[in-house]
């Protein structure tokens, strides 16, 4: 039995390794994404267009607009009038616009409450929203310079001292390469074993395996491997590149990281395995593959978080095993995630293993007969 599971293997590998269109296929992708999505999948807003219109002479309000000039967040400053404004926003030249009134200066130095106007581009609601907080925390922070200077008597508050744990510099790419990793991993095992199958009946050799004295639970077997060998050296050269290429600390257990990597690839060639074999052509299983990758991507995670999601969409993400597996990835990658937590979330990624490879071993045997 080993002997004919370990001659399938090795068979599985060679083919793989013999056609040149899947070594590319299965190398030089996966390192072309980590790498390029690492920089382009991103949720910070950098680089951003604001306009100023300026009715005030005053000296206050040309402090606060250097404060503006010196951010790197702000990269265009466009000073506007206000019979520009419509068209600054409605042609999306800028994301908001700042309106500092005739009289702001001088209420400021009389010791009166200031009002400065701005006006966002609702159509990019998130990005607004988020480009609104640094400009609240540019106003704030100069309101607590000027009042310093000026022996300006305080509103007694409490002085809140942030702390970032685990990203200190609140580096997206941190939050993000980890999750890249996990989505590659999950294309990559779905692609490899989608094919074998269905690549065995365009060649002409699936019937060669049937008539041969293989087990059709040998056959599974010797096709699972072969993709978990494959996944295995895919994620080892993806951690690589992620640790010494892009920079991102792994503060974890390795045991843990490849432990949590053979299950979840398990799952997943479960899944790969079910879709070849009911897949007549490649075609049909890059389909399958395809039909099924989008959703188990948008659930698990990736970019919006779980607890966003509609009540009755969130039972759905607990059979998706990319969901697991990328917060196992994510907690071991920057916090060191405790053992305990890990198997925790190991627990239903293992029961998707079974579940999946016990139904396609059985559809499997269906289908033959």
């Amino acid at each position: 039995m080993f002997n004919r599971i370990i001659t399938l293997i090795i068979k599985e590998l060679l083919t793989v390794w013999r056609d040149k269109k899947s070594r590319m296929i299965l190398i030089v992708p996966p390192i072309l994404q980590l790498i390029v999505y690492s920089y382009a999948a991103t949720l910070e807003i950098k680089n951003v267009s604001i306009g100023i219109i300026n009715e005030d002479t005053g000296i206050i309000s040309r402090h606060i607009e250097d404060r503006f000039y010196g951010s790197n967040t702000f990269s265009k400053i466009y000073q506007l009038q206000h019979k520009d404004a419509k068209n600054f926003i409605d042609t999306q030249k800028g994301l908001l616009i700042i309106h500092f009134a005739q009289d702001f200066s001088k209420k400021i130095l009389n010791n009166e409450p200031g009002n400065i106007q701005v006006i966002l581009d609702g159509r990019k609601s998130n990005s607004a929203q988020i480009v609104m907080g640094y400009v609240s925390e540019i106003l704030n922070q100069y309101n607590l310079d000027y009042m310093n200077q000026n022996n300006l008597p305080k509103q007694q508050s409490s002085i809140i001292i942030t702390r970032n744990w685990f990203n200190p510099n609140l580096e997206f790419k941190w939050f993000m390469v980890p999750a890249l990793m996990a989505t590659i991993s999950l294309i990559m095992g779905m692609v490899i074993t989608g094919l074998s199958i269905a690549r065995e009946r365009e060649l002409g050799t699936f019937d060669q395996l049937l008539v041969s004295p293989i087990h059709p639970f040998e056959i599974l077997i010797g096709k699972t491997l072969p993709g978990l060998i494959i996944g295995l050296a895919e994620a080892t050269i993806l951690f690589l590149i992620i640790i010494f290429i892009l920079k991102i600390p792994f503060t974890g257990s390795i045991f843990l990281l490849y432990l949590s990597l053979c299950i979840f690839l398990l799952s997943v060639l479960g899944v790969g395995l079910f879709i070849s074999s009911l897949a007549k052509t490649q075609q049909q299983a890059f389909l399958g593959a395809f039909i099924f990758m989008p959703p188990a991507i948008l659930l698990s995670g990736f970019a919006t978080p779980i607890e966003n999601m509609p009540s009755w969409l969130q039972p759905i993400t607990l059979i998706d095993p990319l969901r697991y597996f990328m917060f196992i990835l994510r907690g071991l990658f920057l916090k060191d995630m405790p053992a305990d937590i890990v198997m925790t979330n190991l627990l239903p990624l293992l029961t998707i293993s079974i579940v999946t490879l016990t139904g396609s071993v059985l559809f499997f045997r269906r289908r033959l007969e």
